[in-house]
């Protein structure tokens, strides 16, 4: 895929700005585009598996372009946001400017808040993890880094892991298990880290008690500047991002079961434990996320360098088209359903 694709990304504060300033059903044009025009392209364009070679690797790992698409989109999504608050405030509600500005910010906060703050929770470098903490403050889920890097990729494919659905789990079901399931075992990952090193848990090295303390305090901040009706707009928004991460997640492994050895303890995580979608459209909005195998080998790799591993599970087309696919629950089974069975699983 072309490096100048992942520019697309930026279609969607352009999109949402439109829906900011904008009356009637152009308000709703984020959730026409992203969920209805890309799912139905998406249909009849073939995924493109192409990886980059290998003696181009290092050099697209240096390239600052694809860090600039990130850096350049961070002030973007703060502004939106802040202007949403305003915006929403003299929104009439009920009305149809109202849902549609409701929905473009939940789709914001689910893309380059939370999935973008998922990139740069792998970085190494302390200054980009920070950022990807801010992304994720914005969209109300802070505790989604410590259980994400230290308890989904350790249990994922495994009935240890609350972000992988089972097969025939209900959608709805998995929400409700994987976000309280991943908060509860976040708190226990910061705990455990904290005994270990003979910390207070209750002190403010104990990430959770930080991102509570944070949580609290633009919460706060929202309700004493904007008032009741933009803080509780702020809530509704904030969980249309979590729902799309946590539909994202039903995607990516539903059904999916690491086996277990003579030991009783599983084996190690491999190509097969991920579906994967190379539908350029999703990819380039997702940040490569779709390619997840390769995203499990190794957690901390850049996006651009994820490759497409052609004996992974694929879906039938892009991140998008799959979840609305997913919120039909019987088409869902049928689908997928057929797909473990071929699986052997």
């Amino acid at each position: 895929m072309k490096k100048y694709y992942f520019l697309f990304i930026y279609s969607l504060p352009l999109f949402v700005y439109i829906s900011l300033t904008s009356n009637g059903w152009s308000t709703l044009l984020p959730v026409l585009i992203y969920f209805g025009l890309v799912p139905l392209i998406e249909l009849f364009f073939q995924p493109d598996p192409t990886n980059i070679d290998k003696d181009l690797e290092s050099q697209l790992k240096q390239d600052p372009f694809y860090e600039w698409i990130i850096y350049l989109i961070i002030p973007l999504h703060l502004f939106l946001l802040i202007k949403f608050f305003f915006v929403i405030d003299n929104t009439e509600l009920g009305s149809i400017e109202f849902y549609g500005r409701i929905s473009s910010i939940g789709i914001l906060l689910g893309v380059t808040g939370i999935n973008l703050g998922h990139e740069l929770g792998h970085r190494n470098n302390i200054g980009l993890k920070y950022l990807g903490e801010l992304l994720l403050l914005t969209s109300l889920n802070t505790h989604f880094l410590p259980y994400h890097n230290a308890g989904h990729h350790l249990n994922v494919a495994t009935l240890k892991d609350a972000a992988t659905a089972r097969k025939n789990e209900l959608l709805f079901i998995f929400w409700i298990r994987s976000h309280f399931g991943s908060y509860i075992e976040a708190w226990k990952i910061e705990n455990r880290r904290m005994r270990t090193t003979n910390k207070f848990i209750f002190s403010f090295e104990n990430r959770m008690v930080i991102y509570t303390v944070l949580n609290v305090l633009v919460l706060s901040s929202v309700y004493f500047i904007f008032g009741f009706k933009v803080l509780l707009s702020y809530l509704l928004v904030a969980s249309i991002g979590i729902l799309l991460l946590e539909t994202v997640n039903y995607i990516e492994h539903y059904g999916l079961l690491r086996k277990k050895n003579e030991h009783g303890r599983y084996e190690k995580v491999k190509h097969y434990h991920s579906w994967n979608s190379d539908h350029i459209i999703g990819r380039s909005m997702m940040f490569n996320l779709s390619r997840h195998a390769d995203h499990h080998y190794n957690g901390s790799k850049k996006y651009q360098l994820l490759k497409s591993i052609k004996s992974s599970p694929q879906m039938p087309t892009g991140y998008p088209g799959m979840m609305l696919i997913a919120l039909l629950q019987p088409l869902w089974f049928y689908i997928m359903n057929k797909k473990l069975k071929e699986l052997g699983e």
